[in-house]
């Protein structure tokens, strides 16, 4: 159970600006490996055992060589955009819950912490899904066009803008929000997880010396490192079964997928229960970090100082 003095009041605009300010530095620093672990989760192992990629550390030097540096880079545009709003609605809302669910004597138990977690992930799926739709299938393109070339075909380049226009034109704004369902499903898991086991063990470190009360620099760092590498692994399953449904194109001969129970009945029956783990150590990479300098950036109150404001 957090104890904790309740705060008079609340200020939402910071939260945002510093899970906006928290988002991009950490997606510039980490994309390269969630390209990476976006391309493991949607290969399928072929009839004969097949496969593009042996491990993490192949894809990356098979896509680098292919693709060189920038090529790292593909889908990041789309991401960098959306993941301001992403991160800020999600650890804003965390906070904003959390504020909430304070009993009037201070305290927070582990129960009040999961559900202001639970909704700040399904608050965030409104952003999130369609940022991780256009961006897998830009992180996807090039494991498509590999398989493609192989097979003595080429395959068309789009655009995200393109593919955006494309699916409302096609579906409606609900284009845009294709395996919303298996989005939802991690993201509520993962922030249930993430927020109570974060507040945990950034309690557990030493304060800082201004009297704020506040983690210091260090301990918020891995406290964040330590939370999201823990809930990443423990939704992983369900990251795989969200990246194969919202890949549009698919290599020749890979399986299509109706939804959550059949993407998760056909991964199991063709390619074990392991199938739900492609990826994990990758993400767990990819989450660690990221959350890391998210929490440490939103910690260090930066919107603050530039709003000239006193942070709470």
């Amino acid at each position: 159970m957090a104890d904790q003095k309740k705060p008079a009041s609340f200020h939402i605009l910071p939260k945002i600006i510093n899970g906006g300010i928290a988002g991009i530095i950490g997606v510039t620093c980490v994309f390269p490996l969630d390209l990476v672990k976006t391309r493991l989760q949607n290969q399928q192992v072929g009839p004969n055992g097949e496969r593009m990629y042996k491990s993490m550390f192949d894809c990356f030097r098979k896509t680098y060589a292919a693709e060189g540096y920038f090529g790292m880079y593909r889908g990041s545009g789309v991401n960098i955009l959306l993941i301001t709003p992403e991160k800020a609605i999600k650890l804003a809302a965390n906070d904003y819950f959390r504020h909430k669910l304070t009993t009037k004597d201070g305290k927070l138990p582990i129960s009040s912490q999961m559900v202001a977690g639970g909704l700040a992930g399904a608050f965030q799926i409104v952003v999130t899904t369609p940022m991780e739709l256009l961006k897998i299938q830009m992180q996807d393109a090039g494991r498509v066009a590999a398989a493609a070339k192989l097979a003595g075909k080429t395959v068309e380049k789009v655009s995200a803008t393109q593919l955006a226009s494309q699916l409302v034109k096609e579906k409606g704004i609900f284009g845009l929000y294709k395996g919303i369902g298996a989005t939802g499903l991690r993201d509520v898991t993962f922030s249930v997880i993430y927020f109570p086991l974060f507040a945990t063990l950034n309690d557990l470190g030493p304060r800082r010396k201004d009297g704020s009360g506040e983690a210091v620099f260090w301990c918020s760092f891995l406290a964040g490192l330590a939370a999201g590498s823990t809930a990443a692994l423990a939704v992983n399953p369900f990251d795989v079964v969200k990246t194969r449904l919202q890949a549009i194109k698919k290599a020749d001969g890979e399986k299509e997928f109706e939804g959550i129970s059949d993407c998760i009945t056909k991964t199991l029956k063709h390619e074990g229960p392991t199938a739900f783990f492609k990826g994990g150590l990758c993400r767990m990479i990819v989450i660690a970090p990221l959350f890391g300098i998210a929490q440490t950036v939103y910690y260090l109150g930066v919107a603050e100082a530039l709003l000239g404001m006193e942070k709470k």
